[in-house]
């Protein structure tokens, strides 16, 4: 099992995230990633801290305000379940003259990296939030009636407020991961480590490093005896740039394909980048890697050596993510 930042023992590590915690709460979101990133780097000298990433259009349910922007709770779930006493009816009648408010926490996720080796494993992830609450829905209406707790803490259907800001942005420290641990452990998934080593054994190598160009999305989950465990699963790091589609009808032979391939690695930035884009994203088609195969087998030769062994691999043995 990853130890994540609940589990962790008291330590280096702990006491990183500890600091990186603290530096966040004290920090004003407002000051821009750069700043971020300044102090985080001044927690890790030893290493050279970059922004990899953001990940933006997600949000978390919030609180409640009243009708001045007074605070009633900052966790919508648990002041519903008190206030109701797991009744729905208890709580609608004691909320039938409340002029209260909903709020969502709108968010961002920031990804910094750190390399610590020559293998594309050889990195920290830090992922940091940076949260707005808004208002996001009057807490009751006259002609609706939820038909349980979690139903009204989170209607699928119910008007939604413009959202004005409640509060000031703020950053929150959610995950420090290094990934050799990650790699190591019982959680990695042998395509998630076969991923990796394609990249140490491709040109991409010779590029300034796997984490510059892809992190790692996690997602914390519990097994059927309780135990937390971690799945991951690599995410192009793209900001402006979009990798271009390339789905079964659009795939060429010969010249024509080649092309289309080495134009794939201009726009991204760096050799082989189309193989570990069809590996992870649905609108690059399997059959590129097909129809590549096809063509060296043939009378091509347009990819070097080291990534023509790890194109007849996965034709052997094919394999996403």
């Amino acid at each position: 099992m990853v130890k994540t930042a609940s589990t962790l023992a008291p330590g280096p590590t702990a006491d990183l995230e500890t600091r990186m915690a603290r530096t966040c709460q004290t920090m004003e979101a407002a000051d821009g990633i750069e700043a971020l990133v300044g102090a985080i780097q001044s927690l890790m000298p030893d290493l050279e801290v970059a922004h990899a990433m953001t990940r933006s259009g997600w949000h978390r349910l919030g609180g409640v305000v009243d009708l001045d922007g007074r605070r009633i709770a900052h966790n919508i779930t648990e002041w519903a379940e008190a206030e109701s006493g797991g009744d729905i009816d208890e709580l609608m009648f004691k909320l039938s003259d409340a002029r209260y408010f909903a709020t969502r926490l709108n968010g961002q996720t920031h990804y910094l990296v750190a390399r610590t080796g020559p293998l594309a494993r050889d990195f920290i992830q830090i992922e940091i939030e940076q949260l707005q609450e808004v208002l996001d829905r009057t807490i009751s209406d006259p002609d609706w009636f939820p038909d349980s707790i979690a139903d009204f803490v989170d209607p699928l259907d119910f008007p939604r407020l413009e959202p004005e800001p409640v509060g000031q942005p703020r950053w929150l420290f959610r995950r420090l991961l290094r990934v050799p641990d990650l790699i190591a452990s019982r959680d990695a998934s042998p395509r998630l480590a076969r991923f990796l080593d394609d990249w140490d054994r491709s040109s991409a190598v010779e590029s300034e490093g796997f984490c510059h160009h892809w992190v790692l999305a996690i997602r914390e989950y519990q097994d059927r005896d309780g135990d937390g465990h971690l799945s991951a699963k690599p995410v192009a790091a793209l900001q402006e740039r979009r990798p271009p589609a390339l789905p079964d009808a659009e795939v060429a032979r010969g010249a024509g394909l080649a092309n289309q391939i080495h134009g794939f690695d201009r726009e991204l930035g760096y050799p082989f980048a189309w193989y570990f884009h069809m590996l992870t994203n649905r609108q690059v088609s399997h059959k590129l890697a097909e129809a590549v195969h096809a063509d060296l087998m043939g009378a091509y030769a347009y990819l070097p050596a080291r990534d023509l062994k790890i194109l007849r691999d996965w034709y052997q043995d094919p394999y996403g993510l």
